[in-house]
């Protein structure tokens, strides 16, 4: 039996996964555990779980792999300072200690945190680095269930790479060609993020989530003026309008005279039909790179198979137009797509390009994503005691009856089930439900339970059988990281006065017979639910269908706006308490909030930072 351990840390989104004879046993963020959303610290809790999940101690692990190598990252820094020398001092002399203090001599800082867990641990020398975009590759192509593919991995930047293209081959994973630091797609698309007044790092979703509200009315202003793109996909970004190579901003003054407005603080600007129209304007431009970079990449390689990591492979839409415009047959996106994933990925290639073991299954292996804790009955019993919460326990049979009924009634639900999932997305393990034929549940579940912005749009969750009579397309996507339209027949087309609204006041205009889940522009973000991942959601989709001949519910992850998706029955019952969800079901027990004691109730709204 050989265990390799994978660690994630110090940047942001820490993680830990651990597989043992190349099995993905267990995975986890540390922000589940901490509560600290995109937390950065070193993965106690995550290391912890991975660990308890194999009842493997650490100093039982045969390899340790961190998903970066911390040298290059600094040449990559130094030389970018250098470069820009003297405009870089206030970044460098803020960046700099922390370098040559902790990260610089990372082989020993890991050594002495992973000591600090386990006293037996003596070995150094089972720690080993991956490079960043071989950690993300090797996490996108070996899980996936393809022979042979082409890997395309798009982020903010790694140690020296943005963007770089590999190709796999049974156990082989090569790296081929690259885009250097500071052209960044990744980047490009954050300097909006930061333009709009979203957080970076965070509010990138939000951005993409905007942008069918607006037009693209500065698309051509973008490919003029910020970036230089070739007809391959390869770039080269005008740096002359952003800060983010040696500054602590992501733009700069040119940036914000070139389209007219300064940076929106989001404190005291709202959300105008401009913001609206430069998320359009930067998600085309998105767009027009990846296409042009798949297409070329195919007729290069003649392989019709994709995988897809990085911080921008979490954007559907884009995901969602390769498929539509028929660039490749089949495409995969690691669900933990992010730094987090890298951890994972950090452990695969080691067992694969460092051990050169053989693939054997080309299966897609990631289990569903749902990689997390789980609690048993009784651990669930004596935590609701504990809380003095009025529940029920029910057979399966009785519960998913019982709740397909109150989610026909258009009843919010807390769905705490099986294993939580690892990446940004819930699938069905933490997941707030609700029925996608109310007019009134996405504006109910953004403001009075999620407390954020009314134009986020949710997702669908479909049965896989069912997904092409109700959307236009059919293909797995179980990690809700494609995007396709609803189907023409159950559109409802606006009339001549309402196409004529802008931006936020097409909200509430009805656009299908499952309107919670359909965006503006007729689209919608789908999770595809297999018997064979999810048994009891599944079973729960095919009730509510039974009832009300809807084969959809909408899923939306299980916390407020700020928090990190809930991990324990502690945090659900806490959200479930401090919001206006109607019904909690943990397993086999549920719960009404008509029928718990008020006083636990928490002025939850304001207990996280806001994102």
């Amino acid at each position: 039996m050989t265990s390799i351990l994978g660690i994630s840390s110090f940047f942001h989104d820490s993680a830990a996964s651990l597989i043992i004879d190349g099995e993905i046993i267990a995975a986890a963020q540390e922000e589940r555990f901490s509560r600290i959303k995109h937390d950065e610290s070193f993965p106690v809790n995550s290391i912890n779980y991975v660990l308890g999940e194999s009842k493997l101690e650490l100093h039982q692990v045969d390899h340790i792999v961190f998903f970066e190598k911390p040298f290059l990252k600094f040449e990559r820094l130094l030389e970018t300072y250098l470069a820009f020398a003297p405009r870089g001092f206030k970044s460098f002399s803020l960046s700099m200690p922390i370098w040559l203090r902790e990260k610089l001599f990372m082989k020993k800082f890991l050594f002495d945190k992973l000591k600090e867990l386990d006293s037996k641990y003596l070995d150094i020398n089972k720690i080993s680095f991956s490079e960043h975009h071989y950690s993300h590759a090797a996490s996108a192509y070996y899980p996936s269930p393809f022979k042979e593919a082409i890997i395309l991995t798009l982020d903010g930047v790694g140690e020296w790479a943005t963007s770089t293209v590999a190709l796999g081959k049974g156990n082989n994973l090569k790296m081929l060609k690259e885009i250097y630091f500071p052209h960044s797609l990744g980047l490009l698309y954050s300097a909006f993020t930061y333009y709009t007044g979203f957080k970076v790092n965070s509010g990138e979703y939000k951005l993409m989530g905007l942008a069918p509200y607006g037009n693209p009315k500065y698309k051509n202003k973008i490919l003029d003026a910020l970036i230089d793109l070739k007809d391959d996909g390869s770039f080269k970004l005008n740096m002359k309008y952003f800060n983010y190579a040696t500054g602590l901003t992501m733009t700069n003054k040119n940036f914000s005279d070139l389209f007219g407005l300064p940076v929106r603080d989001p404190n005291n600007n709202k959300i105008e039909q401009f913001h609206m129209d430069i998320a359009s304007s930067i998600q085309a431009v998105t767009e027009e790179i990846v296409l042009r970079m798949v297409k070329a990449l195919v007729k290069e390689y003649k392989i019709k198979n994709l995988c897809l990591a990085g911080g921008v492979a979490l954007n559907c839409v884009v995901n969602g137009k390769i498929l539509k415009n028929k660039l490749v047959e089949n495409i995969w996106v690691q669900p933990a797509a992010g730094d987090a994933g890298g951890s994972l990925g950090a452990a695969l290639a080691y067992w694969y390009s460092e051990l050169q073991k053989p693939r054997k299954n080309y299966k897609d292996q990631m289990k569903g994503s749902y990689l997390g804790p789980k609690f048993n009955d009784t651990e669930i019993k004596n935590k609701l005691d504990e809380f003095k919460a009025n529940y029920k326990k029910l057979n399966t049979e009785e519960l998913i009856s019982l709740t397909a009924r109150e989610l026909a009634n258009k009843k919010t639900v807390g769905w705490f089930q099986g294993r939580m999932e690892f990446g940004p997305r819930a699938l069905g393990g933490r997941s707030i439900l609700g029925d996608p034929r109310s007019e009134e549940m996405q504006k109910q579940l953004n403001l009075k339970i999620k407390f954020r912005e009314s134009f986020r749009p949710f997702a669908p969750s479909v049965l896989r059988e069912d997904v092409n009579e109700w959307f236009e397309m059919n293909n797995d996507s179980p990690y809700m990281l494609l995007v396709s339209e609803v189907k023409k027949d159950k559109q409802i087309k606006m009339k001549t006065d309402e196409d004529k609204l802008f931006g936020i006041e097409k909200l509430n205009i009805k656009r299908s017979s499952i309107p919670a889940v359909t965006h503006v522009d007729y689209s919608a973000r789908i999770q595809t639910v297999h018997k064979e991942t999810n048994l009891r959601y599944y079973n729960l989709i095919k009730e509510f269908k039974k009832n009300t001949n809807c084969p959809v519910l909408v899923n939306t992850s299980f916390n407020v706006r700020g928090e990190p998706i809930v991990c324990t029955i502690e945090d659900a019952y806490k959200c479930f308490m401090g919001t206006n969800l109607d019904i909690l079901v943990i397993e086999d027990f549920i719960l009404f909030k008509d029928q718990q004691n008020i006083s636990f109730n928490k002025d939850y709204k304001n207990k996280f930072q806001l994102d």
